[in-house]
C-alpha cells in the first residue's frame, strides 16, 4: 500500500494503511461484535471510531470498507492507518487542525475550505481554523496531504489519536511486598521478609502528623486514564464528577481485561482509611475520574477543559508517549497550558505526568511541559530505577518498584497474571496470596499519583498556593538522593531535584500561609517560574530604545511583568548580552516577548541561540524588523 507523509506535531509523520483493521462508527442499536462483516473488534474507542478487524474474503481492505459503509447500521468508516516504525494503530477523527499564511483573509480561508469541501467547525484566530471533512471530501489524511501544498497555508495536520503508554512495569518475577513502605519505610519489610533502606521513603506519615489530619476532604483530586473500578471499597465513597470522554456522559466504561490502570494509579494517590486494604497518600481528597485517554487534539482539550470547569485542583496523568513520531503540536500544549494556569480560579491547577518506563534519555512529551511536574522514579533503597526516563524537565522523583513495589487497589476484571499451566490468576510475584482485591504495582505510573497526593496534602495546608508554588516547594523541599555527581547546579536528569519529601513541602505550605518567620529553602539556581508580586523584589535597570532592525533571541511571551524582570536579570548575567523587551497585546492582554542579543546578521544571532541551547535555555532567532 502507499505511504502519506504528513506534519505531525514538531514532526513528520509517514502513514500506511492497515491491511485489515478499519474504524465504525454506528448507530445507537448498532452492535458489531454481532457483525457478520467484522472479524474481531480490536479497540472499543479510538477517535470516537470502534476499532474492528473485517471478514475480508478475499477483497481488498478498501473495496470491504467501501461495502461495509453501505450498512444502515454504519455511520461512519474510516481507515486505520500505523506510523512508520510502529504497531499503535492510528485513527483520523476526522477534523483538520489548519494554520493560514500571514494576511490571507477569511474569504480566501473559506475559498480554500470549499475547494476541498471541508466544513468550518471553530475560529481560533485570525489565521487558524479546525475544520472537518465532509461525505464529498477527500480523506483527512489526504486533505492535509493537499493542504500543506496550498500557497495561502502554512500548516496543516488532520486530528489523529491513538493509544497511549500506561506507565506501569508488568510484574517481575521476584518477591513482592505486603506493606506500603512509600508512607513510612522502617528498613525491613516483614511480610517478604526483605531489608529495605530506613528513611527511603516519601515522608508521607509525617506528613500526616504535621497536619494533624489526613488532608481535606474540600480537594479534589482528578486521575485521568482509563479502567476505573469506582465500586471499589477503597474509591466508591470517594467518587465526585466522574466523566468518560468515551461515553461523554458520567457513566465510565468498564469491564474490559486490556483496561484497568486506573484503578491502582488512584488508589495510590486518594484510597480511603476505611479499616481494610490499603491507603493513599491523601485519603480525605475528593477522586475525580475523568476515563478515556486520548492522542487526539479534541479530546486533549475536553479531558482537561473538564478538570478546569468542574474544579479539580490536582491532576494526576500515568500516561503519554515517547515515540519521536507523536511530539505534542502547539494545541495540545495550549490545552494543558490553560488548565495549568487559569484553573482554581486563576491559581491554576497542579498537572502531573509520569516521566515514562523506556529508560530513554528523554522523558514522556506530556510530561516535558514547562507547566508540567514531570515525576521520575526510585526504589526502596533511594537508587535510581533503571526503567524511568531521563532529562533535563524531571521536577522530581518519588518510591515506587525497582527492587519492592507497591500495593495498590485492582479493579474487579483485572485478570491478573496467569500462573504458568494452572490456569488461575494471581496478582503478587511471590505467589502469596492476600486478602481482598490488591496488587502489587510499580513504574513512574505509581511514582505519579503518591506526588500527586502529596499536592493534595499541601493545599490542605494551603489553599491560596499557585500551581507555580506547589511545584517550586516540591523541588527545594527534595532529598537529595543518590550521588552528588548526579547533580549540577541542583538538579539531577534521573531524580530531578530529589526524592520528594512530603514533610518537608507541606511545612513550607504552612509557612507561606501563616507568613512566620524563618529560613525560607533556596530555590535551584534554575527556577526562575515563580512570578514576582507587586512590591517584592529589588531590581536594577537602564532602558534605551532600541530600533527595529538586527536579530535577536527571542526566549517567550510573558503575561507577568515580575517574570520580565526575572528572565531579563537572569540572561544579561548568563550571557553578557542586552535584553530586549517588546510590549505586545496577546487575546486583549499585554503581554512582553523577551529577546536577547541585538545583531546586524542572523548567523551571529544564531551563534547566541546555540550557546543558549547548550546552557539549558530554549529560544529561537527573531527578526526585529516590524516590532518597534
Amino acid at each position: 500500500m502507499s505511504n502519506y507523509k504528513i506534519k505531525s506535531g514538531k514532526g513528520t509523520l509517514v502513514l500506511q494503511k492497515s491491511a485489515s483493521l478499519v474504524g465504525l462508527k454506528g448507530t445507537k442499536k448498532a452492535d458489531f461484535t454481532k457483525a457478520d462483516y467484522v472479524r474481531q473488534e480490536m479497540l472499543p474507542s479510538l477517535g470516537g471510531f470502534k476499532v474492528v478487524s473485517l471478514q475480508k474474503d478475499g477483497a481488498s481492505v478498501d473495496d470491504k470498507l467501501d461495502e461495509v459503509r453501505q450498512r444502515k447500521e454504519v455511520e461512519l468508516g474510516t481507515h486505520v492507518y500505523f506510523a512508520e516504525g510502529s504497531k499503535k494503530p492510528l485513527v483520523p477523527t476526522g477534523e483538520v487542525f489548519i494554520i493560514f499564511q500571514p494576511d490571507v483573509d477569511e474569504g480566501e480561508q473559506a475559498l480554500v475550505l470549499n475547494e476541498y469541501k471541508l466544513q468550518l467547525v471553530e475560529r481560533r484566530g485570525s489565521d487558524q481554523v479546525t475544520a472537518k471533512v465532509t461525505k464529498d471530501s477527500p480523506n483527512p489524511i489526504k486533505v492535509a496531504q493537499a493542504l500543506q501544498k496550498v500557497s495561502l497555508v502554512k500548516f496543516a495536520e488532520p486530528d489523529l489519536d491513538m493509544l497511549l503508554e500506561e506507565y506501569d512495569l508488568a510484574l517481575p518475577k521476584d518477591t513482592f511486598m505486603a506493606d506500603e513502605w512509600h508512607l513510612k519505610n522502617s528498613g525491613f519489610i516483614p511480610s517478604g521478609q526483605y531489608t529495605t533502606k530506613a528513611g527511603a521513603d516519601a515522608k508521607i506519615v509525617d506528613a500526616w502528623t504535621r497536619l494533624d489530619s489526613l488532608g481535606s476532604p474540600n480537594i479534589v483530586l482528578a486521575i485521568i486514564d482509563n479502567g476505573f473500578d469506582i465500586s471499589h471499597p477503597d474509591l466508591k465513597p470517594k467518587v465526585f464528577r466522574p466523566f468518560d470522554l468515551w461515553t461523554q456522559s458520567d457513566r465510565l466504561s468498564d469491564g474490559d481485561p486490556g483496561f484497568t490502570h486506573g484503578t491502582p494509579c488512584a488508589s495510590l494517590a486518594v484510597a480511603a482509611a476505611n479499616g481494610q486494604g490499603m491507603v493513599g497518600v491523601a485519603p480525605n481528597a475528593k477522586f475525580m475520574p475523568v476515563s478515556g485517554t486520548s492522542f487526539s487534539v479534541r479530546a486533549t482539550e475536553q479531558m482537561f477543559d473538564y478538570c478546569l470547569q468542574n474544579g479539580a485542583d490536582v491532576i494526576s496523568c500515568s500516561w503519554g508517549t515517547t515515540d519521536t513520531q507523536f511530539t505534542l503540536n502547539s494545541l495540545k500544549e495550549e490545552a494543558i497550558a490553560k488548565t495549568a494556569r487559569q484553573g482554581r480560579g486563576g491559581k491554576g491547577c497542579v498537572i502531573l505526568f509520569a516521566a515514562g518506563n523506556e529508560g530513554l534519555d528523554y522523558v514522556n512529551f506530556y510530561a516535558a511541559h514547562p507547566d508540567v511536574i514531570c515525576v521520575a522514579a526510585c526504589d526502596s533503597k533511594d537508587r535510581y530505577a533503571s526503567y524511568s526516563n531521563q532529562g533535563a524537565e524531571v521536577s522530581i522523583c518519588a518510591p515506587s518498584n525497582g527492587d519492592w513495589p507497591l500495593i495498590a487497589a485492582r479493579a474487579s476484571w483485572d485478570p491478573g497474571t496467569t500462573i504458568r499451566g494452572e490456569g488461575a490468576f494471581k496478582y503478587w510475584a511471590d505467589g502469596v496470596e492476600r486478602t481482598g482485591p490488591y496488587k502489587h504495582f510499580g513504574g513512574t505510573s505509581g511514582a505519579t499519583p503518591i506526588v500527586a497526593g502529596i499536592c493534595a496534602l499541601m493545599l490542605s495546608a494551603n489553599p491560596n498556593l499557585t500551581a507555580k508554588e506547589i511545584k517550586e516547594i516540591l523541588q527545594i523541599t527534595a532529598d537529595k538522593i543518590g550521588s552528588a555527581s548526579d547533580y549540577v547546579n541542583g538538579h539531577s536528569r534521573k531524580f530531578g531535584y530529589g526524592r520528594v519529601n512530603a514533610d518537608k513541602a507541606v511545612a513550607e505550605a504552612l509557612r507561606r500561609k501563616d507568613g512566620t518567620t524563618g529560613t525560607t529553602p533556596k530555590p535551584p539556581s534554575s527556577t526562575v517560574t515563580t512570578p514576582v508580586v507587586s512590591g517584592q523584589g529589588l531590581f536594577r535597570f537602564s532602558v534605551k530604545r532600541q530600533q527595529p532592525q538586527g536579530f535577536s533571541v527571542q526566549l517567550g511571551v510573558f503575561a507577568d511583568y515580575g517574570n520580565v524582570l526575572i528572565q531579563a536579570e537572569k540572561m544579561e548575567r548568563m550571557f553578557s548580552q542586552p535584553v530586549v523587551v517588546n510590549i505586545t497585546q496577546a487575546n486583549g492582554k499585554t503581554a512582553y516577548r523577551v529577546m536577547v542579543g541585538v545583531f546586524d546578521k542572523s548567523a551571529d544571532a544564531s551563534t547566541l541561540q546555540k550557546a543558549m541551547k547548550a546552557a539549558g535555555v530554549d529560544g529561537f532567532v527573531k527578526d526585529l524588523k516590524g516590532l518597534g
